[in-house]
């Protein structure tokens, strides 16, 4: 097993109000567990005349390149924007899974009754069994129910996948804590 040194930390925190210095906790805290933080370069913060298709291109070659210099994957899956974890963050970790690094995450979430992706479907759009006891949304679609947090895909890749229920899941940083312990085990 290759030593970990560097951790890519994914996630939705880039685009967090005060970004600059919650990303600046996460890259301490990865520091102070003795390895090298990467932190995604996604372009939040830029303005306008900045945003082209061809600064996206650069972007993402260069998270694709700090994706494979990396060690580890540490992600945020905590649900942005609607029902499941940031799209982006989802895309890092499959791509680390298939380079065969490593992936820890967590799970911020206001209530334990959050955990369950189903009610989280249910909440926002609604959703029913229908006459075999399958859950479907308001628009008929099946919803995926394995009672796990996330989609099977997330929760299988993650060595370990920690639900930190907090009255602040913007900032929390108990979830990267706990996946830096798991890594250090990992790494030994």
């Amino acid at each position: 097993m290759k030593r970990v040194e560097t951790v890519f930390l994914a996630g939705p925190d880039p685009w967090f109000p005060d970004a600059a210095a919650h990303q600046d906790r996460r890259a301490e805290l990865v520091r102070s567990a003795g390895l090298t933080p990467v932190l995604p370069r996604v372009g939040a913060g830029l303005g306008a005349e900045a945003r082209s298709e061809v600064a996206a291109r650069h972007l993402y070659a260069d998270m694709i390149s700090d994706l494979r210099g990396a060690d580890a994957v540490i992600a945020n899956l905590s649900p942005w924007r609607g029902t499941s974890c940031d799209p982006a963050t989802a895309f890092q970790c499959g791509f680390a899974a298939a380079l065969g690094k490593p992936v820890f995450a967590y799970m911020n979430l206001l209530d334990e009754e959050d955990a369950d992706p189903r009610g989280r479907v249910e909440a926002l759009f609604g959703a029913m069994p229908d006459a075999e006891g399958r859950w479907r949304d308001a628009e008929g679609c099946e919803i995926e129910d394995f009672d796990l947090p996330e989609t099977l895909l997330l929760w299988g890749e993650a060595r370990r996948l920690f639900l930190i229920v907090t009255p602040d899941p913007w900032t929390d940083l108990t979830g990267l804590e706990m996946c830096l312990d798991r890594l250090g085990l990992y790494a030994e």
